[in-house]
């Protein structure tokens, strides 16, 4: 197995070796994307990626400035060596506003590539809501996260999932969908069959699980996800649109509620 990069923050000539290679497998790995949801990520990594080559090559340049008092030439000529210094310093400084520029378009990219939604080639899953808290009621979860991390805070939102029957409450209310319901402002984090999807800045988190498809040439009759055992211990049974406890399903439009709420979308 090849070792993770890690890099050295005190060698560039290490970093930057690393940083090439990390590259060229980027390119061979672009080549053919299967997933499609992947793109939306790795532009927002090329774009930092790209705001700290600018800053590299900005750095190289005040380097070679910096030690233009030793520079001369395999020949022994320091007024040769001082113009190739200014030369390269030129260079570099144009390099680092192409950068700019490219920051500008990835950036731009990173926006409207957000706004995509790819739906499942063949799917043969969906997702149904669990629940959605926000406000007060999601506090207790958030430091669940904050304390004992995500599959802590997937085991306790669990409890709100009373297998079949909470399968068939949420394709019964619409509550189902052929992704894991997400906004850009969230973070998404998946165990098993199920996705916590969550967002510290607008203070709600929600869970949902995938199901298998139904089978279109099968009678109408729920959906083949066996029911999940008894969980423990178990919460006031709720259904409808409207969870106790203030908790509600979790679908996309709620999300854009919230943030519309605090003003994330002005």
């Amino acid at each position: 197995m090849k070792e993770a990069i890690m890099p050295t923050f005190h060698d560039p000539q290490a970093d930057a070796r690393e940083a090439a290679e990390a590259l060229r497998g980027l390119a061979h790995a672009t080549a053919a994307i299967e997933d499609p949801r992947a793109m939306y990520e790795i532009i927002g990594n090329l774009l930092a990626s790209t705001r700290y080559l600018g800053q590299v090559t900005d750095q190289l340049a005040q380097n070679h400035h910096r030690s233009a008092a030793r520079a001369t030439t395999d020949h022994g000529d320091p007024l040769a060596a001082r113009t190739l210094i200014s030369d390269t310093i030129d260079a570099l400084r144009t390099a680092s506003a192409r950068m700019d520029q490219a920051e500008v378009s990835l950036d731009q990219a990173s926006g409207k590539a957000g706004q995509i939604a790819w739906k499942p080639d063949d799917p043969q899953h969906r997702w149904v809501s669990i629940v959605f808290l926000q406000g007060e009621e999601a506090d207790p979860v958030m430091e669940i996260i904050d304390r004992q991390g995500t599959d802590a805070a997937i085991a306790y939102l669990a409890g709100w999932d009373y297998g079949e029957e909470t399968v068939s409450d949420a394709i019964e209310n619409g509550y189902a969908y052929e992704t894991a319901p997400q906004s850009t402002a969230d973070r998404l984090v998946t165990s098993g069959d199920y996705a916590l999807t969550y967002s510290p800045d607008l203070g709600y988190v929600g869970l949902s699980r995938r199901i298998d498809a139904p089978d279109p040439d099968a009678p109408a009759s729920g959906t083949t996800t066996p029911p999940l055992p008894e969980p423990e211990p178990r919460r006031a049974r709720h259904r409808g649109t409207t969870r106790s406890g203030g908790a509600s399903w979790f679908r996309p439009d709620a999300i854009d509620e919230v943030a519309e709420n605090r003003g994330l979308f002005r």
